[in-house]
């Protein structure tokens, strides 16, 4: 890996790099009307989803690993700089409210810590000790999934944690957005979401971010499908934290089982809220407590803890 301290080498690198290559007929953007900015701009965003369908068995061969090891008990942990690093952390957070897991099932790292979701923390994504070290504070497992995500695929900070992952164990996957990338060649799973030069020369945040941000989306949502958080495309694991998440509990439990409103909040009520264990109170005709075991034994899959009420 090339040394921070050797200018001249890195920018040879930087410079074989399809993310960081320069467009020359786009040199006169800045001196177009803003319409045709935004023409441009959508027009470059159209190349992102097909570039993601090119590696559609890659992400799915990805996401069953990680189901499996998260079954188990693991975790899925990303781990990236600048960008990268705030996708991660983005995933990351939203995993809870959607699909009721605990906080430290899923874990964003980014290199700098949470200073650098905000501001750009100097040197941090250079050290892949860095990475190593806020790895071990996680204590990984081999049931545990370390993603690393790199948009030119060489960043220290994300190599370093998948190399570190890989040596104890855990499941690893490298997410980057250029061709024979260091970090995809470190990972178990190498995925390579090759969508081009960027509107804005080597602002990797536009369409390497949004095939990072979609693949991210896979990763996580599916695996949750695959872990029986939903039912059919219900969340059924949703948290219901506020007013809003309180009134899409009951128009979900309503949609998975026509219930009357009535019905659908003495469940409820029953329940403590629990929208999986509601619908299974309706739909299989048990109380609160007969829900609970029957889910448990399930391993919290609803269509299996159903299909064990219908024998």
């Amino acid at each position: 890996m090339t040394s921070a301290s050797d200018p001249r080498q890195l920018r040879a690198e930087l410079e074989t790099l399809t993310t960081e290559a320069f467009r020359p007929e786009l040199a006169g953007i800045d001196r177009l009307p803003t319409l045709e900015i935004t023409r441009l701009m959508n027009g470059e965003d159209t190349a992102v989803p097909p570039a993601v369908a090119e590696r559609l068995p890659l992400i799915a061969a990805a996401i069953d690993a990680i189901a499996a090891r998260m079954a188990r008990g693991g975790r899925l942990i990303y781990a990236g700089a600048g960008t990268a690093g705030r996708l991660g952390v983005l995933d990351a957070s939203e995993c809870p409210p959607t699909f009721n897991t605990d906080p430290d099932r899923v874990v964003g790292l980014i290199a700098g810590g949470a200073e650098a979701m905000i501001t750009s923390v100097e040197g941090a994504e250079d050290s892949k000790e860095l990475a190593r070290k806020d790895l071990d504070s996680l204590v990984l497992t081999p049931d545990d999934t370390v993603v690393g995500v790199s948009a030119s695929g060489r960043t220290p900070y994300a190599i370093g944690a998948v190399e570190h992952a890989r040596a104890v164990g855990a499941l690893t996957v490298g997410l980057a957005c250029n061709a024979h990338s260091a970090l995809a060649a470190a990972a178990e799973h190498g995925i390579e979401i090759v969508v081009g030069p960027e509107l804005i020369s080597g602002s990797t945040r536009l369409k390497a971010g949004t095939a990072q941000k979609l693949v991210l989306n896979m990763l996580s949502t599916i695996t949750m499908i695959r872990l029986g958080k939903t039912y059919g495309n219900l969340m059924v694991d949703v948290r219901a934290s506020n007013d809003k998440l309180r009134a899409r509990s009951r128009r979900i439990v309503a949609l998975a089982t026509g219930a009357a409103d009535e019905e659908i909040e003495r469940a409820l009520t029953e329940t403590g809220g629990e929208v999986k264990n509601a619908i299974l109170t309706i739909l299989a005709d048990v109380d609160g407590p007969t829900a609970a075991r029957l889910l448990a034994e399930s391993g919290g899959h609803l269509r299996a803890a159903l299909a064990g009420t219908s024998g």
